[in-house]
């Protein structure tokens, strides 16, 4: 069983209609990159895809946003703002160690120090201010999710979110080195679920 093939059922939603494409790019004030514009266009919104499944496009109460387990980590209105990075970073590098036991003559301040450090912690990791730029295109378990840079020196380019696990963002990149475009990491999928269904 190909991973992830139980949720997304092998079913793909409908391509958007230009007028359909016209409209999302206008609420959202951006112009999505070409690879994805055109699957959005041709092949489907979404569904069957990588891991859990390719996040959906769709139009609610007439906006358009994208369903899923993590869609909540796509800022839809800074979505058109750049997102500035090109090599990995993770935002937990600059963080003190969190605090130890020896450094404390009580149980009670140990765990009021721990909690202020966990709740620091988790307002630098987490900040909204780090996706900017990202749209987020599928769940791969453990919080793992994979995003499309679509402003910024990245754009176009798929980008692993590993913050959960205090790993941070990192690009993908092919065999060869080269940025993993929309295309090739969907493709890349669709070659690895045909040798998994063919070794059956």
């Amino acid at each position: 069983m190909v991973f992830g093939a139980n949720g997304h059922q092998w079913r793909r939603e409908p391509p958007l209609t230009t007028d359909e494409l016209a409209e999302l790019e206008s609420q959202l004030d951006v112009e999505l990159p070409a690879e994805y514009r055109s699957f959005l266009l041709q092949v489907s919104r979404g569904g069957a895809g990588p891991a859990y499944g390719l996040f959906p496009a769709q139009r609610v109460d007439d906006r358009w946003r994208w369903e899923g387990d993590g869609t909540e980590l796509t800022d839809l209105k800074t979505l058109s703002r750049p997102f500035p990075h090109t090599d990995a970073f993770n935002p937990a590098d600059d963080l003190p160690a969190p605090p130890g036991k020896v450094d404390f003559d009580s149980e009670d301040k140990f765990n009021e120090a721990e909690d202020a450090y966990w709740r620091q912690h988790e307002a630098v990791v987490f900040s909204p201010e780090h996706s900017i730029g990202l749209l987020y295109l599928c769940h791969l378990g453990c919080a793992y999710r994979e995003a499309l840079v679509i402003t910024g020196p990245a754009r176009g380019q798929m980008w692993g979110d590993d913050t959960a696990s205090d790993g941070g963002f990192l690009p993908l990149h092919e065999p060869d080195g080269s940025p993993t475009g929309f295309t090739r990491w969907y493709r890349g999928w669709l070659e690895q679920a045909e040798k998994q269904t063919q070794s059956r």
